[in-house]
């Protein structure tokens, strides 16, 4: 750090991210764009406050562990598999056209293969936390539109997680990685029986057992996920699988719910960090030779992806009003497109333009389709009065 001091660097980056965050609500912005705004600014691209990003990116990467270990907890299976069913087929169709319009997009603005096979991954998903902080929690629970749009969301979710799986593993080159992947795939259900064997035969006891001490339960719950992300790196997995495993684990556990309120503050404090640190890492010199494919990829996105699942949508018998509803609130890329990025690049997969240009193309989505649903559908910060709701 510029300063020597961690100290120092946790004062700039939280008292700028408070600033921003201010700005970005009365705006109507997604607050993850502030902190990356502010990684930008602070970074050693920017003002140069910061400019050992290296500690912090490994503190950092605990938020997208947790991220993942939450993800897992509110995936119970029975409700994931009822909710899958419903959207499975649009779901899986919509990512084909979704990566294969990426990949054409990539090798249009001179990408190799590899980089244009990334960039069509990351047009598959959208952002699970712009959509589900845009829906009113009424519509969320209760109503179809939110059981839409979080199952379609769960399965990209899956996805996702496939990706960083495969990306994991791939140690500069698709040709050169084949018996790690595997040994890796094979790894997988070892895990995941382990993790289950161990909730039955361990954690659940002694939860049950010390359920009154509650700085014990949330110890117990970051050392079970912080443990299953190690044991998955041993492994030959990434640190976020075994955190997602460990979460599903104990998801239909009674403490599950608990444990979910807990630790999300805890997450959000280490995604403040991983989001400064992307923008941190985002070489502002390069902007000139990414804007114009970034934006030319955020304009396909956010044409293409309301248009897409809106028609596959009304095909399931599903409303037009609601179709076209759920289209547009997923009408962006996601921040797993930014995590893919971001690892793809330390894995020597991504050149640089092309790691910038995903990370612009997924900032301009956030923030402009963020602006169509506060302006268009119900939500918290609608612009509309009519259409605010919590």
């Amino acid at each position: 750090m510029e300063s020597g001091s961690l100290l120092f660097s946790f004062f700039l980056i939280f008292s700028g991210a408070a600033v921003l965050a201010s700005a970005a609500l009365f705006t109507r912005q997604p607050l993850i764009v502030a902190y990356i705004v502010l990684g930008a600014v602070f970074g050693p691209y920017g003002a140069k406050l910061v400019t050992d990003t290296g500690l912090l990116n490994d503190i950092a990467h605990v938020g997208i562990i947790f991220l993942l270990f939450l993800l897992g907890l509110d995936m119970q299976p029975s409700h994931l598999g009822h909710l899958l069913k419903k959207t499975a087929t649009v779901g899986l169709i919509s990512s084909v056209l979704f990566a294969a319009a990426g990949y054409f997009m990539g090798c249009l603005f001179g990408f190799n293969q590899t980089e244009a096979i990334i960039c069509g991954a990351t047009m598959m998903f959208s952002s699970t936390i712009i959509g589900i902080k845009l829906l009113p929690t009424t519509v969320l629970h209760h109503k179809h539109t939110g059981e839409l749009l979080v199952s379609l969301l769960l399965l990209q979710d899956l996805m996702a997680i496939l990706v960083l799986l495969l990306l994991y593993n791939f140690d500069g080159g698709f040709s050169n990685s084949r018996l790690d992947i595997l040994m890796a795939l094979a790894a997988l259900p070892l895990l995941i029986v382990s993790a289950f064997l161990a909730v039955k035969l361990l954690l659940l006891p002694l939860m049950a057992k010390f359920d009154r001490f509650h700085e014990y339960l949330f110890l117990l719950a970051i050392g079970w996920c912080l443990g299953f992300a190690e044991l998955a790196h041993a492994l030959n997995l990434s640190y976020e699988i075994g955190a997602f495993i460990a979460g599903i684990s104990i998801a239909t556990s009674p403490i599950a719910q608990y444990i979910a309120i807990n630790l999300k503050p805890l997450r959000d404090f280490f995604l403040v960090l991983f989001f400064f640190s992307i923008g941190a890492s985002f070489n502002l010199s390069l902007l000139p030779d990414v804007f114009i494919p970034a934006l030319a990829m955020s304009v396909v996105c956010m044409l293409m992806k309301p248009g897409v699942f809106g028609l596959l949508l009304k095909r399931v018998s599903e409303k037009k009003s609601t179709a076209w509803e759920v289209g547009f609130r997923l009408g962006q890329t996601s921040e797993f497109s930014i995590l893919i990025a971001v690892l793809a690049t330390g894995q020597l997969l991504l050149g640089e333009i092309a790691s910038h240009v995903i990370q612009a193309t997924a900032i301009m989505t956030l923030i402009l389709s963020s602006y169509v649903v506060v302006f268009r559908f119900e939500s918290p910060i609608a612009i509309n009065e009519k259409l605010r709701r919590d």
